[in-house]
Parts: structure tokens; sequence; C-alpha cells
């Protein structure tokens, strides 16, 4: 999301004493002067962005940036609370970030039609594994994640995957000639899904060419017990057009999960059509672009496969983890039984990739010259020289890709 704000350079908040004016404002700090003493603070212009959801979804108040109210109140710093990477002391400027916070709350309630903001970080891979001890909540994680965009869940999809699972179209559907209708093809939830994704950025196909916008909602697909069948067979096909994905000037491209190819052997594809939620008029353009292109993996898909390590489940070689962000919950979800009934801190929202390689200028603000993980790289190959799990340019490119999108704010995060 921008920091599209209704504050502007210019504006006069509050009475008096307590008026503050906003000298400058851009997307990286807002310039305020004091009425009182004419001192100058700046406050971070994401800051307001970040605060504005949880204060429209009730889940804050204007009162939670009051420092002595919450430790009265036995609360934890509201940016620990709220998982919001910022120095602590700017919550000193609570007078000034309530008095911007109220303006903007006016500005979004007064305007029904306006979207509420939503905070996200980019996944570095559109691919993840949640690994874990059964029970933890990995399954419930991807549900609440799609569940910050659309409170109908219909971006989220649950696929129970079964043990006999070996091939591709186990999970992507087949072309059925027992019928009496010749050769239609068996749709999947998980097909089914993919189109459904699509059809959330119909509007951005032109010219049979993909262009991404803030907008996109990501739609979570969730591979549950991913790896109680053989993940190298039956997801063989995703593992291998994963790697095709990339951006160029704004636009995404993708080789077909499903070949066009496919659609020339169907008999009846007003049937598969429908079967595909794309009747109507409105669909025409994406029914246009598989018949012509077959079906791609769409830009805001993030299948998330959630693991347990046990006697009736497989493990997982090179080729899944390599392409696949692993989040180990036992890692960054310990078990707090304390915080049960009360959560002390809130996982990120998280969307899609939309970077496929990094420039040096991307970089510029959380690692110069991309010279520290470079560093980092260099190290382990050390210690892996002459292995056959040495690094190479792929690794650089993923982790530069993670470093953008996880802004670190100093060395230890990085």
């Amino acid at each position: 999301m921008g920091n599209k704000l209704s504050l502007y350079q210019g504006l006069k908040l509050g009475e008096g004493n307590r008026a503050i004016s906003i000298e400058k404002i851009n997307s990286e700090n807002i310039y305020i002067r004091l009425q009182s003493d004419l001192q100058r603070r700046i406050i971070p212009t994401q800051l307001i962005v970040d605060l504005l959801p949880y204060l429209l979804s009730k889940k804050i108040s204007i009162d939670d940036f009051n420092r002595k109210y919450r430790k009265e109140q036995g609360l934890p710093h509201l940016f620990s609370f709220l998982n919001l990477d910022y120095e602590k002391f700017i919550l000193g400027y609570e007078a000034t970030i309530s008095k911007l916070c109220e303006y903007e709350l006016t500005h979004y309630q007064g305007k029904s039609s306006q979207k509420l903001p939503i905070l996200t970080t980019s996944l570095p891979k559109p691919f993840i594994l949640l690994s874990g001890l059964s029970g933890t909540g990995k399954t419930r994680f991807v549900k609440q994640q799609a569940k910050r965009f659309r409170k109908d869940h219909s971006n989220y999809c649950i696929v129970p995957v079964r043990p006999d699972w070996h091939e591709p179209s186990d999970l992507l559907g087949y072309i059925s000639r027992l019928g009496n209708n010749g050769a239609e093809y068996i749709v999947t939830d998980f097909l089914v899904f993919i189109v459904a994704a699509w059809k959330e950025i119909t509007e951005n196909i032109e010219d049979e060419e993909v262009n991404y916008n803030d907008d996109c909602v990501p739609y979570w697909l969730c591979l549950d017990e991913m790896n109680l069948a053989p993940v190298e067979q039956y997801f063989a096909d995703y593992l291998a057009i994963i790697e095709t994905r990339y951006w160029e000037d704004g636009q995404y491209h993708c080789d077909a999960l499903l070949n066009s190819s496919i659609f020339k052997q169907v008999d009846n594809l007003a049937q598969l059509r429908t079967q595909l939620n794309l009747a109507g008029d409105e669909n025409d353009a994406l029914w246009q672009y598989f018949l012509n292109k077959g079906i791609s993996i769409p830009p805001n898909l993030i299948v998330a496969g959630t693991v347990n390590m046990d006697e009736t489940t497989h493990g997982f070689s090179r080729k899944v983890i390599d392409r696949a962000f692993t989040i180990d919950f036992g890692e960054f979800f310990p078990n707090d039984y304390q915080a049960y009934f009360e959560a002390q801190t809130q996982p990120k929202t998280l969307s899609f990739p939309t970077l496929s390689q990094v420039n040096i200028t991307d970089i510029v603000e959380y690692d110069p010259n991309g010279s520290k993980s470079i560093a980092f790289l260099e190290a382990l190959n050390t210690v892996l020289k002459e292995t056959p799990f040495e690094l190479a340019y792929r690794a650089l490119n993923e982790l530069l890709i993670a470093v953008v999108s996880f802004k670190p704010r100093d060395t230890p995060e990085l």
C-alpha cells in the first residue's frame, strides 16, 4: 500500500498553544512545527499508515498512544504489541501522533468508499513451508492471513493432501474420456482457486500482458499436511513452473502450469468454463487469455504447505527446500501458555512477492552495495567449500530479495 494520507503541507491541527502545523510531508517523514515553542518534530509517515488499520478495526484506541496508560494497565509497549519496528522514543510525541491519526480517522470514516489501509510485508517467495509441532496453529495462521484482506475468506482455500497422491494430475486435474460426452477436463479445488486468484486481476490484462497494481489481494492456498505424499511427485509441475516467474518493468511473466493445448483436447469448452467459474461477459478477457496462453501461476497466489515430521510423512528434497521460504513455528511462535487468552504480539500481514531480482539501488537503504549480504554468503561458502551444499548466484539473489522484502532497520535485524 502506498502512503496515501489526507494530511498535507500547511495543515494546522488543534487550537491555541496546543496547535501543530505540518511544514512538509513526503513518503518518508512528516515535519511538524509546534505552536507553543516552535519546536520541530519529525514523525515517520509510514507510522501513521501502520497505525490506521489497528485504529479503524478498534484493535487499539487513541488512548493506547499514552505510554503511562499502557504501563498502568500492565500492557506491553504499543510497538511491541503491534509488532511495529520503530524506535520506542517516538511515542514520546504521543500528542502529535494522536492529532495526526485523529485527522486521518475523520477522513477515512467520512468516506465509506475509501479502502481501509493494510500494512503488508511482501514475501520473498510465493511458496512457503510452515513447519512445527502438530497443533501449533500453522493452518490457522494461513487462514488468518487471508482474513486480513477478505472477511468472507474468498481468498482462502485449504486442500488436504492425500497419502496416495503421486502425480500432478492429483492436484491440477486431468482429461477423462470415460463419459458419454467425449473428452472432458476433471477440475480440482486447486485449479478453481488458481483461476479465482487470476480473476482478482482480470482488469489488469492488456494485450495478453499482466500488469500489477497495489490493490491486488493475495490469495492464500493451504496444502494441509503437505508431506503426507511425496511432494516432488504430485507437486512437480508447480516446482518447475515457479522457476519461470519474473517481473519486468511492472509486468508479470510466468510459463503455463496448465498448457493451452489442454483446451484443444476438451470437447465441451463451455462446460469447463462454467466449472472454472468463468461464465459471463466480464470474464471474456481472462478466458481468452487462458485459451491462448494456458493457465499459469497467478502473481498474487501464495501457496503455503503445512508440514509435520513423523513416521507418517515424507522428507523434503533439496529441490523443494530450495524453492520455498520456510517458517519454523517453534522458532517464531513458541508455545506461551501465559499469552493464550491475550496475545502479546501479532504476526505481520504478509503479501505476495513482487520482485524476481534486485538492483543495487533497491538495497542501498538496508545493505549498501549488498556488501554485508555478500560477506555473509562468502563466510558460509568457506565452510561449505568442496561440498555439494556450496551456494551459487541464486542464493545471493534470493537473500537480497529477502533483505528488500523485510527491510531490516539495523545490523542485528539484517
